[in-house]
């Protein structure tokens, strides 16, 4: 049987959500080794200042990093929470944050990209008003949602192109070089014109993979539906994921770290459509060990094991200048069966589950 231990890891994507449920979702982190987490800031309404002292219908990090504590986040060992750009952010208010020690990173939303991105602005605007500036000075990280805003559909997902694609050939070479020092998170990258983007640029740049695009592409998406899918960005082509997971597992790999993404919703059909976003809490560790002997890799090898731990464990906490846990967990290849989590709203599926699949091939001791 194969086991491995692991220093416990950071989840640095995640959506907590807000109020009543907010401790089941934390607690399947906890569950998973999760010594810490970057707490998607696309709230309602979005945490948009810094302090509780700058009156707003804005949320402030100051009171969501309250809210996430006391409902188990305290049991973190760290908690970050990017601010939410939007057209009100200021420069003065990225510089107050940073020396205050709050603010570590800022989140970019294409405008009506995704779940929450109704409040976000076009990029160009923090390249021109002084936002990328102040971060880069602060420094301050810029975590990126990396996806061109406002496309017709035969642009938004193409056989030639799509979203993401055009986003990472047009503004992000444009963000890096205007922007050397400013250390940039393209966060859930899908597309090989990514991987080669954050690839080619220097280690200021680095990047999130979730466990939905290491493993699956958009034909699972999309025979029989699979709704449990649908996240954005949209899942892409086979060799979009050939791609990721050669970054992910490439020995030398530094720059791609575990960030899940992870989104749970209660009710993922909707009159109006289906929710972005795949609910992967509690199981992310299993999920990618998974993606990694898809790609080939086998985790009963020490060489092995040690790569994974550097893109689960040791690159994202490298990058956001966070601490190495001391306390561990351990991997083990073991039948683990899947149940659906109960929460105040109502049962989440986590994603294999939604798939038809209730067992999964490795489980976690804590």
């Amino acid at each position: 049987m194969i086991s491995f231990t692991l220093p416990k890891w950071y989840d640095l994507h995640t959506h907590f959500r807000q109020g009543d449920v907010l401790p089941a979702y934390i607690q399947a982190h906890l569950d998973m080794g999760c010594a810490g987490a970057l707490a998607m800031p696309n709230t309602k309404p979005p945490t948009a200042i810094v302090f509780d002292k700058d009156k707003s219908e804005y949320w402030s990090i100051e009171r969501y990093m309250r809210d996430l504590r006391n409902a188990g986040g305290s049991k973190f060992q760290e908690l970050v929470v990017p601010l939410y750009l939007t057209i009100d952010t200021t420069p003065d208010m990225i510089i107050e944050g940073a020396k205050s020690g709050i603010l570590k990173a800022c989140k970019y939303y294409p405008p009506h990209g995704t779940t929450g991105a109704e409040f976000g602005a076009p990029i160009d605007k923090y390249i021109e008003n002084g936002i990328f500036t102040a971060m880069e000075v602060a420094g301050v990280i810029l975590c990126i949602h990396g996806e061109e805003h406002g496309l017709s559909p035969d642009k938004y997902f193409d056989r030639s192109t799509n979203a993401e694609e055009i986003f990472y050939s047009t503004h992000m070479p444009i963000i890096r070089d205007k922007f050397p020092k400013l250390k940039i998170v393209c966060e859930h990258i899908t597309t090989k014109t990514a991987v080669d983007f954050v690839s080619e640029s220097s280690d200021k740049v680095a990047a999130t993979v979730t466990p939905q695009h290491l493993i699956y592409t958009i034909g699972d998406l999309i025979q029989g539906l699979k709704y449990h899918l649908f996240c954005l960005p949209v899942l892409k082509h086979c060799e979009d994921r050939n791609a990721l997971q050669a970054a992910v597992t490439a020995p030398d790999n530094t720059k791609f770290f575990a960030g899940t993404d992870s989104a749970p919703h209660s009710i993922k059909a909707t009159k109006c459509g289906c929710a972005a976003g795949c609910f992967t809490g509690g199981i992310a560790p299993q999920l990618y060990a998974m993606s990694f002997e898809l790609a080939g890799v086998d985790l009963s090898d020490q060489k092995s094991q040690d790569i994974f731990k550097n893109f689960l464990c040791l690159n994202g906490a490298n990058f956001y200048n966070l601490p190495i846990p001391q306390e561990n967990f351990t991997l083990v290849k073991q039948a683990s069966p899947l149940k659906a989590l109960k929460t105040s709203n109502g049962e989440v599926m986590p994603l294999p589950l939604g798939l038809g699949m209730d067992i999964l091939p490795w489980a976690i001791q804590n």
